[in-house]
This record gives structure tokens, C-alpha cells and sequence, in this order.
């Protein structure tokens, strides 16, 4: 009998595993992601019951809204997402210096949300776009500014992350911290490109 041909039966069940096939973060971030995946399940869920019985309000809703404001929130959001992927990458090869210059670098294109969002919300107002305008935009800011708040955490678990990347605190051995703050970047970015084309696109 061929010994070469019976090699391969002989191997190990998870030889072949992939070493990346973990969770990645720790099991904390998941719990915290479930709750505001849920959380904004229900606003969506508003934002549908809302449409369905003012449709006019929706037809006619983003007209009146800056969706350039909106289109360059999604860009600052994405590509700050990629740098933390990119970050990400930096730890593994135990490379925390280029990893600390993707964190910061996330964390500023991350901060032109709220500048972008400040400005948004005085063109809005300037052009009698607030609260108070239809219940189209009540959920418009409803909905922007809760997400806008999630921004704000993800922000400061980046900055928190980012103190403990310059330290040299996070290694190819142990990146778990730097990972989670990872995923729930993400998760906010999941989230927008959810909210972007139902209140600047969608009629």
C-alpha cells in the first residue's frame, strides 16, 4: 500500500484551522453591540411606522436636506473604519508605532463627523429645518443625533486604545482591547450606511 496516499487521513481534525477564526475583540464589545443593534432596530422600526403613516412627509423629506453633509459623513466614517483595519494589521506584525499613526488618523477623520453634523444641523436651521418642521425630520434627528452619541463612545474608546498603543501595551500576543474598540468603530459605520440613504437618498 501507497504510505503517501494514507498521509493526508492521518492529520490532525484542526491542523488546518485557521489561527483567525476567533471572535475578534472579547465578548464584552459583543454584548455592548447586541444592545445598540437592538436600540436601533427600534428607531428603525419607528422610522418605518413613521413612513407608513405619513408618506407624503417621507416622499418629500430629504429634499430639504444637505446630502452632501450626508455623503461626506459616509466618506469620513468609511475611510476612518479602514484605518483602523489598517491598525489592526500594524499590532499583528508588533508594529505599535505605525499602528498608533492609523489610530490617530482614524480618530481625526472620525472627528469630522460631529464638525461636519454642527454645520449641518446651522444649514438646516437657517433654512427652518428643525424639530419642529414635520415628523420626518423629527426622526431625521432623532435618529442622527443617537447615532451621533455612539460616535462620541467609539470616539473615546479610540482615544483610550490609542494611549495604550503608544505604550506599547498591545502586541502580535494580545491585541484584544485594540480589537474591540476596532469593531465598534465598525458597527457605527454599519449603522450610517443604514440611516444615509433612508433619510438622503430614499423617497
Amino acid at each position: 500500500m501507497n504510505t503517501s496516499l494514507a498521509e493526508p487521513l492521518t492529520t490532525p481534525p484542526d491542523a488546518n484551522l485557521d489561527t483567525d477564526s476567533r471572535v475578534p475583540g472579547n465578548s464584552g464589545i459583543w454584548v455592548g453591540i447586541f444592545c445598540v443593534l437592538v436600540e436601533f432596530l427600534m428607531l428603525f422600526t419607528v422610522y418605518f411606522v413613521a413612513k407608513a403613516h405619513h408618506p407624503e412627509a417621507f416622499q418629500g423629506g430629504p429634499d430639504k436636506l444637505a446630502t452632501v453633509a450626508g455623503v461626506t459623513i459616509t466618506m469620513l466614517l468609511l475611510t476612518s473604519g479602514y484605518c483602523m483595519v489598517k491598525a489592526v494589521a500594524a499590532v499583528r506584525q508588533d508594529a505599535s508605532t505605525r499602528a498608533f499613526r492609523w489610530i490617530l488618523l482614524a480618530i481625526l477623520l472620525g472627528c469630522g463627523y460631529p464638525l461636519v453634523k454642527y454645520f449641518e444641523i446651522r444649514w438646516n436651521i437657517t433654512h427652518g429645518v428643525d424639530g419642529q418642521a414635520g415628523i420626518f425630520y423629527t426622526v431625521y434627528y432623532y435618529l442622527t443625533l443617537t447615532h451621533l452619541v455612539h460616535v462620541f463612545w467609539g470616539l473615546l474608546g479610540l482615544s483610550w486604545v490609542a494611549i495604550r498603543t503608544n505604550r506599547g501595551i498591545y502586541s502580535s500576543e494580545e491585541y484584544g482591547g485594540l480589537e474591540a474598540a476596532a469593531v465598534y468603530w465598525h458597527t457605527t459605520d454599519v449603522i450610517w450606511l443604514v440611516i444615509f440613504p433612508f433619510f438622503y437618498v430614499l423617497r
